[in-house]
């Protein structure tokens, strides 16, 4: 029928420059590539005929007719996601990511995502409800009521079905197609208050329908890091994010003015929590399969993504000696982690899972340190006293020594906790444009909030506050050993002399004292082998180790030790190891 109407109109869409024109229910023009609505309209001259009988009225589908609702767009839920989406690909390509990310990655993914849930770009979206007749099966004739709803039918033949339709804004939403009656769905669509179109039913869905949430927009993000290999891993993509480099929290701010969100909206968009980097990390997994990509591009030496390359940079991170990165990317290629074919992610190989990278580097390294120092209490403090006792000789040589090191980084953790603490409580999870679930509570939400500016400002004045700095230039670093005058030991030049075997093959043998995180591996599949962390039956030295990477990369200590016995497993499996005993020198720590 579209065909047919707008056969005669030839000029491309001034959005994709497609000519591919469909009529919307108000009879304007619209693209059907881009759901671009342009200014041209088409009178209706006729109306309908079904065999015998004549329509009485024809139904515009789901109607915002709310008491007291503001005057607004008609809006789906995937057009808010879409806009955020939009927003954080704009960010990252700010932040000096490839241009492409945007407009040949993320803009695929979400495409691809829309046409994998039946919401765009098929050929019977789901969220297209099929026209609404009342059919006057006495052939009498009556005038067109468009705005009687209350008494219309829903065609429900498989004829009917297949109809094409399309919504009053041409656009897409994530709303369910049900075989409901319409009078039943026009009692929902009134008391389902919401500033979308599909809000109610949105949060109908079941899990396993894959609908849209915020932390999914994530999950968007880094797959489309992960594939142009950018210089972000996602604990560095959930730290800009907390520090709102990336649009994630109050995503509001960023609709335009007439999409008002109210109602259900705030339990689809509002986020009252921080992303965890497992979830993150598993939906992302799940974002993969259920868009059947193609296998990523190759993770080679010289992708960020790479251990070896990782494995420097956490080593940096901690103060670490540059030396240990020989030890780490000898212990990575014993482990079989530096594969190309095992670090590249392929969503279509079942049982694939997706690495956590920069997880997975942390792990190489505390093994390393277990092969070197074995972190039982008891045999790094020998080896410190070795160390301090080489140094005391002077031969020009600086050995490094275990317990400067963790007198030195002890401090520096606890101060970056206890900065991290005091950064989540004055985290603000209000915005300007506030979101209610009515009229008149907006309307107190805005009152209140001037009032808290109001004193805020009154209060930053008598107490003579500095000004805020604003949002400060993102780093991927969290300590800096390279600033003059900083009045600590920087270990990265200290050697390994006497501490560490010179031969490749020597390093990796385990001592008599080594010890394995995990001695009896469970083979459910269902078991959370990560919750299994009791710091309790672990050496102070080995826990000290595990909270500092976890509060470099700020995840839970579990994620690391977990990632540390999958590294020990592919190693050390079938040799004889001990089990780690309570030494009295854990008194150190």
């Amino acid at each position: 029928m579209d065909d047919e109407d707008t056969s005669s109109y030839k000029e491309p869409c001034p959005q994709c420059s497609e000519v591919n024109w469909g009529i919307s229910d108000e009879c304007k023009y619209y693209c059907k590539s881009c759901h671009t609505v342009i200014e041209k309209t088409k009178e209706v001259q006729d109306f309908f005929a079904i065999q015998n009988t004549k329509v009485q009225s024809i139904s515009r589908g789901l109607r915002k007719k709310k008491a007291g609702a503001e005057v607004g767009w008609d809006w789906y839920v995937c057009e808010g996601f879409q806009f955020v989406l939009l927003k954080q690909a704009e960010a990252l390509e700010a932040l000096g990511i490839s241009p492409d990310i945007k407009d040949h990655v993320m803009c695929n993914l979400w495409r691809l995502y829309l046409q994998k849930t039946k919401q765009a770009y098929c050929k019977r979206p789901v969220i297209q409800r099929p026209m609404q007749v009342v059919i006057d099966s006495s052939g009498g004739s009556s005038e067109l009521d468009s705005e009687s709803d209350a008494y219309d039918t829903q065609a429900t033949s498989e004829s009917d079905m297949e109809a094409p339709s399309v919504s009053s804004a041409g656009l897409p939403s994530s709303g369910e197609c049900t075989q409901t009656s319409d009078a039943e769905s026009v009692i929902s669509a009134v008391s389902v208050q919401s500033g979308s179109v599909d809000g109610g039913s949105y949060l109908k869905k079941k899990t396993w329908e894959r609908k849209m949430s915020m932390p999914m927009t994530l999950a968007f993000c880094y797959l489309s890091l992960l594939w142009v290999r950018a210089s972000i891993t996602l604990s560095d993509l959930l730290r800009l994010v907390f520090y709102h480099h990336i649009p994630y929290y109050n995503p509001q701010q960023y609709f335009p003015e007439k999409m008002k969100l109210y109602g259900r909206d705030i339990n689809i968009f509002e986020i009252q929590n921080f992303p965890e980097h497992h979830k993150i990390l598993e939906l992302s997994k799940e974002l993969g399969t259920l868009l059947a990509l193609a296998p990523f591009p190759p993770i080679t030496e010289t992708c960020y993504y790479h251990p070896n390359v990782l494995c420097m940079k956490y080593l940096m991170e901690v103060n670490l000696p540059d030396e240990l990165h020989n030890w780490t990317c000898c212990v990575a290629n014993k482990a079989g982690l530096d594969d190309v074919a095992v670090l590249t992610y392929h969503p279509r190989l079942k049982g694939k899972r997706l690495i956590p990278y920069d997880i997975q580097a942390v792990a190489i390294i505390v093994v390393t340190l277990k092969f070197i120092f074995v972190l039982d209490d008891d045999f790094e403090w020998q080896l410190a006293k070795y160390a301090e006792k080489k140094n005391q000789e002077g031969n020009g040589i600086t050995i490094f020594d275990f317990q400067k090191w963790y007198m030195t980084m002890k401090p520096c953790m606890d101060e970056a906790n206890l900065k991290l603490e005091e950064e989540k409580a004055r985290f603000s999870w209000e915005s300007d444009r506030i979101m209610a679930y009515t009229r008149k509570e907006k309307a107190r939400l805005l009152k209140r909030k001037r009032m808290a500016n109001n004193l805020q400002n009154r209060f930053g004045r008598l107490a003579g506050a500095a000004p805020d700095a604003g949002n400060q230039r993102p780093s991927s670093f969290l300590f800096n050993w390279e600033e003059p005058n900083t009045g600590k030991i920087c270990f990265h030049g200290h050697s390994l002399e006497g501490v560490a075997q010179k031969s490749k093959k020597q390093s990796l043998s385990p001592g008599k004292n080594y010890w394995l995180n995990t001695l009896k591996k469970c083979s459910s599949t269902f078991c959370k082998h990560w919750k299994l962390y009791d710091e309790s039956l672990f050496p102070s030295s080995y826990r000290f180790v595990i909270s500092l990477f976890s509060t470099v990369l700020r995840v839970e200590p579990s994620l690391i030790h977990y990632e540390v016995s999958l590294v020990e497993g592919k190693i050390v499996s079938g040799m004889p190891t001990t089990k780690p005993t309570k030494k009295l020198r854990k008194k150190r720590i």
